[in-house]
């Protein structure tokens, strides 16, 4: 009798994962909690772990195998169970379906949208220590377990242990958070796209680089969002002058423990403008839509695979040498694929700048679930006429795209008014 250990579904747009790395051999024993291989997928390095003892029987994938959602990847064997190396491969239908005993374990950022809501929670960094395992063990949990014990902050010294010797297991986890373990889950459909027939002998001489998961994850949410999203978009054009001289004072202090950029007022700018106009602060669901109570700014990075989107929390309540110290982390951590989930997760508005490449405005596509994203320019010096004067100013160009099912034009100039009142009156951000 084996246990089937399929491909999890480790995101909501996950269809296919790449094994990175198998971390036992045939005929390993395992417990639960071990970690049994690594996966590569949507941006991500991900472990997974076994719930349950056994001896590894047979890898149906080898390193570098894309293999899709619910597939069959290995499968384990009861305790005690002898097997030769050489032994044949078992195939899927003599393995006996028990449980799902592949579950993911975060070792980088996931894409997971997937809200929890545990039994006993604290404010952010005020876990009791007594929650967490001690050094010498004295709760008996798997990696994975006490990595959503501190995400989630759960009680795990109130939870039994289902695993062997009664360590505290995923599952274990879950049932604390009210996950219904009974269900299934549910398996994204790779997104339908007509195929480009493409004749290669009328082509030059070109190089193939296969898409990383990565990559891949991308392309299928932005053509999502531009399919199904009615976007809409105003620019507008902001003198920054005021701005630049209020960056310069700052950062020439001898005091200063920071390095303000011009992104960094960008982000705070959209936080206040957003408080100014909170119907704009808002997201689709559906049958409604939800409007949040804070601003999460996330922030457009582009990295060797693809595009990642850290969030800069609550940016209102936070002093522009706060944002621009999170902002510069934020960025090193993405670019050093360092990120955990809650740093790319949850926000509500996007900001994309290309300025530093000297592009002058363009557009972007929204970032789904969010309803807005704004596109920031560079800022260049241009002739402008004030009172019938003709002069010269800095002038940075933002184009704003919003979700038209649940803001209208009328929100969106609002919005786009107040950031550009806020951005040329910068003092206005640090009152």
């Amino acid at each position: 009798m084996s246990i089937e250990i399929k491909m999890p579904m480790l995101s909501p747009t996950m269809t296919k994962g790449i094994i990175a790395n198998w971390l036992v051999e045939v005929g390993d024993n395992v417990t639960a909690g071990d970690i049994i291989v690594e996966v590569e997928t949507d941006k991500v390095t991900i472990e997974v772990e076994a719930n349950d003892d056994g001896v590894i029987g047979e890898l149906f994938a080898q390193i570098g195998d894309e293999v899709p959602v619910q597939n069959v990847i290995a499968t384990l064997k009861a305790p005690g169970t002898v097997i030769e190396k050489s032994e044949k491969p078992v195939s899927e239908s003599d393995a006996i379906v028990e449980t799902n005993i592949a579950t993911p374990a975060i070792i980088e950022a996931t894409s997971s949208l997937v809200d929890s809501s545990p039994a006993d929670s604290f404010p952010s960094g005020s876990l009791p220590s007594s929650f967490l395992p001690s050094d010498n063990g004295a709760l008996n949990m798997s990696p994975l377990a006490r990595r959503m014990a501190e995400q989630q902050h759960i009680d795990a010294n109130k939870i039994i242990g289902s695993g062997a010797k009664g360590k505290i297991v995923k599952r274990d986890i879950e049932l604390s958070m009210g996950v219904d373990l009974s269900k299934p889950a549910e398996v994204a459909s790779p997104m339908l796209i007509e195929k480009i027939e493409i004749n290669y002998d009328t082509l030059p001489t070109f190089t193939r680089k296969k898409n990383s998961g990565m990559r891949t994850v991308v392309a299928e949410r932005l053509t999502e969002s531009s399919r199904d999203i009615p976007h809409f978009y105003m620019t507008v054009d902001c003198q920054i002058d005021t701005l630049l001289a209020m960056r310069k004072q700052l950062n020439d202090r001898k005091s200063a423990f920071y390095k303000i950029s011009v992104n960094d007022f960008v982000i705070k700018a959209v936080a206040a403008a957003m408080k100014l106009v909170p119907e704009a602060n808002c997201m689709w669901d559906g049958d409604s839509v939800i409007y949040f109570d804070q601003v999460d700014v996330s922030v457009a990075v582009a990295v060797d695979d693809g595009l990642i989107t850290p969030v800069v929390k609550n940016a209102c309540s936070n002093g522009l040498a706060t944002i621009s110290n999170k902002a510069k982390e934020l960025v090193i951590g993405a670019r050093e694929g360092k990120l955990k989930p809650a740093d790319y997760q949850g926000g509500t508005f996007t900001i994309s700048n290309l300025g530093m490449f000297g592009i002058d405005n363009f557009t972007s596509i929204i970032n789904p679930p969010q309803n807005g994203i704004l596109s920031v320019g560079a800022g260049q010096q241009k002739p402008i006429v004030v009172e019938g004067e003709l002069s010269i100013a800095t002038v940075m160009s933002v184009t704003l795209a919003m979700d038209h099912r649940c803001v209208d034009g009328a929100i969106g100039a609002r919005f786009i008014k107040a950031f550009k009142e806020t951005i040329e009156d910068p003092i206005s951000i640090i009152l």
